[in-house]
């Protein structure tokens, strides 16, 4: 109990913090991505929060406003058609992700946790329930994210969430932080489209999901 109040604290204080700091490059990102297309500024997709509840995930919008609504990324027939050039800069340095700062200030999400699948994404949120990883609140970051992120199938992914829950605690939150630096330098794991996919060895058949 000490710990969550002491996590939800830290996210609070950090999150607020990052939110003056980062304002000059917001503002830098926000005249890039109106230069460079025609749209809203930020793009909102419904996820699962904690105890399964729904809430609008925020990002630097990256695609340009005629793609095909309601379509995964790797469902269309020639993605990076639809990508913005600053999209391609946003995504692959994982500066799309900012936004998601306020979300954990307002409670939606914490810096460390699972992250938050698509509303609709049932077999990583069946596989999570056998772990207990959507009884807390999904992360920016955690440690299936640092441990192969896109490239991880579904059944693989989700018992990384499990062993964050079941090592739950300031020393695994510091070890994700950083370890979020060194991955996203290398840009590990990164997969377009993709962040949970279904391998062989998983029930059902293969599929790839948006979950970034």
């Amino acid at each position: 109990m000490l710990f969550k109040i002491m996590k939800r604290f830290m996210d609070i204080a950090l999150s607020l913090l990052g939110i003056i700091l980062l304002s000059p490059l917001y503002i830098l990102l926000v005249i890039a991505i109106r230069v460079d297309s025609k749209g809203p500024i930020l793009f909102k997709q419904k996820r699962v929060g904690v105890q399964k509840s729904h809430f609008n995930i925020l990002k630097f919008r990256t695609m340009r406003v005629d793609t095909p609504k309601d379509t995964p990324t790797h469902l269309l027939a020639d993605p990076d058609q639809y990508i913005t050039k600053v999209g391609k800069f946003l995504r692959k340095t994982s500066l799309d992700e900012l936004p998601q700062i306020w979300n954990i200030f307002v409670g939606d999400m914490s810096i460390i946790g699972p992250r938050p699948a698509l509303w609709n994404q049932y077999d990583l949120i069946a596989e999570r329930d056998k772990y207990h990883a959507n009884d807390v609140r999904p992360g920016l970051t955690g440690w299936a994210q640092i441990n192969g992120r896109d490239e991880l199938p579904i059944g693989i992914k989700s018992k990384l969430d499990g062993e964050y829950i079941k090592h739950m605690g300031i020393r695994m939150d510091i070890r994700c932080f950083f370890g979020t630096f060194l991955s996203v330098l290398r840009s590990d794991g990164v997969v377009e489209g993709g962040t949970g996919r279904k391998s062989n060895s998983d029930q059902g058949n293969n599929k790839e999901y948006i979950i970034k």
